[in-house]
């Protein structure tokens, strides 16, 4: 990498943390250029020369924080779709430490990036990277298991949003429970298992 590259990566990692900050204050449609610029300690010339709009700067954070995510990945969890049509049906679950182990790392290890992206899931098109991952893992997850076409968005959207409320849970708490306790809970609910009994038969 030259020095000019290193300066660009330099300033636009400067731009997309002064993006994040001041999304803690505010709603996107409000944050100026002055403002981000104030924030990230750039001048205007600057900030025009890499982007024409605040919204070319928030599509560069989005795919900031999302290689940030991936990072936390082992390379063979990545592209785990290439796997989805050969492996035998018990690989495909993901609620194992394997995957909820890193997932949970990079929450806790970024709860306020990760609060403020929830805060605004609208700008940060978490719709379309819903519907991304559910084209792309949870269909042919689904279809391995036979479930009707009609059904899968039902249980797509119960299994992600149920996800989201107890990480959401978590960031409320400070991530005070353990990384382990977090998974343990994800898994019970996920799998119906309350204290290793079936969850329909805990409750009657």
């Amino acid at each position: 990498m030259d020095r000019s590259q290193s300066k660009y990566f330099h300033t636009a990692e400067k731009m997309d943390e002064a993006l994040i900050a001041l999304l803690e204050e505010k709603e996107f449609e409000y944050i100026t250029v002055k403002e981000l610029c104030r924030k990230a300690g750039v001048n205007r010339s600057t900030f025009y020369l890499h982007y024409d709009t605040t919204r070319d700067l928030l599509e560069e954070t989005i795919h900031y924080l999302i290689r940030q995510f991936q990072s936390y990945f082992p390379i063979d969890t990545v592209r785990i779709a290439d796997r989805f049509q050969t492996c035998a049906l018990e690989d495909l679950n993901y609620i194992s430490e394997e995957y909820l182990v890193p997932y949970l790392t990079y929450i806790r290890e970024n709860r306020r990036v990760f609060a403020i992206a929830l805060s605004h899931s609208r700008n940060f098109e978490f719709d379309a990277i819903y519907q991304n991952m559910f084209q792309h893992i949870f269909q042919p997850i689904l279809e391995r298991f036979h479930f009707p076409a009609g059904e899968q968005s039902y249980v797509m959207a119960f299994y992600l949003n149920g996800i989201t409320a107890i990480v959401s849970q978590w960031i409320q708490n400070d991530c005070h429970d353990s990384i382990e306790t977090l998974c343990d809970i994800l898994r019970k609910c996920i799998l119906g298992k309350l204290q290793g009994r079936d969850f329909s038969s805990a409750i009657e």
